[in-house]
């Protein structure tokens, strides 16, 4: 069920100027960064990306998505760490992208931990946006 305007908590602000080849900054001043396309797409590689960008703010909303579950669940996160692998690629007649989740929870068993990331899967504000959309792995 999609959210109201009246639920919005908190509401972030972008704007970029050239578009994969420019910079982007937020309202607020605390980000403020050139990108430029990678390497493997014909750029510079000088600056970021959106896909670098769109997987630091994955991994960061899983981190937190899996410690409330951790903590419903009485497990310990202590040293525990999620990463998103975001690729780019040809889909039809544009591109598309594809995302992986990793989550390294030292402090429980395998099984523990799968649980809890497929938990944290279905609540974290990211995950539930790309529902459907892009295809998410979780390991």
């Amino acid at each position: 069920m999609p959210i109201q305007q009246s639920d919005v908590l908190y509401t972030a602000v972008a704007t970029a100027e050239g578009g994969r080849d420019g910079r982007v900054a937020t309202d607020d001043g605390k980000l403020d960064v050139v990108v430029n396309p990678p390497k493997e797409m014909g750029g510079s590689g000088a600056g970021t990306n959106p896909e670098q960008l769109f997987a630091a703010g994955y991994s960061a909303c899983f981190q937190g998505a899996l410690g409330v579950v951790a903590r419903q669940e009485g497990a310990d996160l202590t040293g525990a760490t999620v990463t998103a692998k975001v690729g780019l690629g040809k889909n039809g007649d544009g591109f598309g992208i594809i995302v992986e989740i990793s989550a390294d929870i030292p402090k429980v068993d395998r099984g523990t931990a799968r649980s809890l990331i497929e938990k944290a899967h279905g609540v974290c504000p990211y995950s539930k946006a790309t529902r459907g959309n892009i295809t998410v792995t979780l390991v």
